[in-house]
């Protein structure tokens, strides 16, 4: 494998198995997860439901490719266009998140008829060439060539940056307000893409209503609103099912890509959009694994429980509990910047004590001390690697929940 794959800890972990909330290595050493292999088995290891409808359907037919229809990715198609806020919604389905970034703006371009594209600063929308030519995020962008020509745009940091100083009504003002001026200089692009809430970038996000008042600008001018829910969606932030809702003011996204949680660990991605955008293409397309019979079906029972259990309800209580728990904590530790997030997407930003300076080297430290006390977290960061990133499955008890922020506070004192 190359050189330039990246792997946590400095003897990497081999996962074989896991159940619930935790996971357990090749050594037969067991870990609470609470990363999920990023954001991705949303719900549970193992969840009995989702297991058995991914053996079933592989008993019947493991894959026929979009060029045939299959009754799972019509229903799955149906449930996510009802639940998506977008109206006349269509659905594509890829096999990431990336592909599904890749095929929006696709669908941007293409509609609009130019390759101007607006984005966040320290955004991360993927590792496709398209998709690392638009990421704001250096850490995650080897290459400046791209098809598209990208303009990045201030607010998707709230703490840091040249308006970080300013409340939050005034914080949204300025960033209109360099928009407009952005806009001014550049000729009019397809599309503004933004996560919500960053997660590559260090679970940073703006205040709520910012993408509102940006749409109040874009709207009017054709130019098309993305949001990238590949990480905050399905009821991850507790406080909505889709990280757009606490920007929807000036109403829903004009397309929302999503991925990871919706498979619970299957490779599942896809595209909502608006009828008159998804239908713009005038050429042929398909996808290969897109859409495969069995992803789906572990969809659509992902689906079903996550909503008949009311997921989001307890991410929004178990994570607030947790966030409390680590901010409490977090007081008494000068290295510890903040501690931010909603529901079970939370992160905790280290720098070096008296200075606002990122300590990439202890968020490394914290991360070795966390897994030999049997806990995974993730990290990331925008100048630096220096955020621990938080997001355990969405059926997290209060009890882990207590038990993993003991380990993480005790993981973070021991790098002092």
């Amino acid at each position: 494998m190359p050189d330039w794959l990246a792997l946590y800890y400095a003897d990497p972990v081999e996962i074989t198995h896991g159940e619930g909330r935790h996971v357990w290595d090749a050594d037969g050493n067991k870990y609470l997860d609470f990363f999920g292999g990023i954001l991705t088995t949303m719900t549970a290891h193992a969840l009995p439901e989702v297991t058995k409808a991914v053996s079933e359907q592989a008993g019947r037919i493991i894959h026929s490719s979009t060029l045939y229809l299959n009754r799972p990715m019509v229903e799955l198609a149906e449930r996510i266009a009802h639940v998506s806020g977008i109206p006349d919604a269509r659905v594509f389905f890829t096999t990431s998140g990336t592909e599904a970034n890749d095929t929006a703006l696709l669908l941007a371009t293409a509609h609009r008829g130019g390759n101007q594209i607006l984005a966040m600063r320290n955004s991360y929308h993927g590792r496709s060439f398209s998709a690392v030519g638009i990421t704001g995020n250096k850490g995650w962008s080897p290459t400046s060539l791209s098809p598209l020509q990208t303009q990045y745009v201030h607010g998707g940091v709230r703490t840091r940056g040249p308006y970080a100083h300013l409340g939050d009504a005034d914080f949204v003002a300025a960033c209109v307000a360099d928009l407009e001026d952005l806009l001014g200089h550049v000729r009019t692009p397809a599309a503004l893409i933004a996560e919500p809430i960053q997660g590559v970038g260090g679970f940073t996000a703006p205040p709520d209503g910012l993408y509102a008042a940006f749409r109040d600008v874009l709207h009017p001018r054709g130019i098309l609103w993305i949001a990238d829910e590949v990480q905050t969606g399905w009821g991850r932030t507790g406080e909505h099912f889709w990280g757009w809702q606490a920007h929807a003011a000036s109403g829903p996204p004009d397309m929302l890509t999503f991925a990871k949680g919706i498979g619970n660990g299957m490779s599942v991605g896809g595209v909502v959009a608006r009828a008159d955008i998804m239908n713009c293409l005038d050429a042929n397309s398909i996808s290969t694994f897109g859409g495969s019979p069995v992803t789906m079906a572990a969809g659509l029972a992902n689906l079903t429980y996550l909503l008949e259990h009311d997921l989001q309800g307890n991410a929004r209580r178990v994570g607030g509990l947790l966030i409390e728990r680590l901010r409490a904590a977090a007081a008494q530790l000068p290295g510890v910047r903040e501690v931010r997030g909603r529901g079970l997407m939370i992160g905790v930003e280290l720098v070096r004590p008296g200075t606002d300076e990122a300590d990439a080297d202890a968020a490394a430290a914290v991360l070795e001390a966390a897994r030999r006390e049997g806990l995974l977290i993730g990290k990331g960061g925008g100048h630096d690697t220096s955020v621990l990133r938080v997001a355990p499955p969405l059926t997290l008890t209060v009890a882990e929940a207590e038990e993993g922020a003991a380990i993480l506070e005790r993981a973070l004192r021991s790098v002092r």
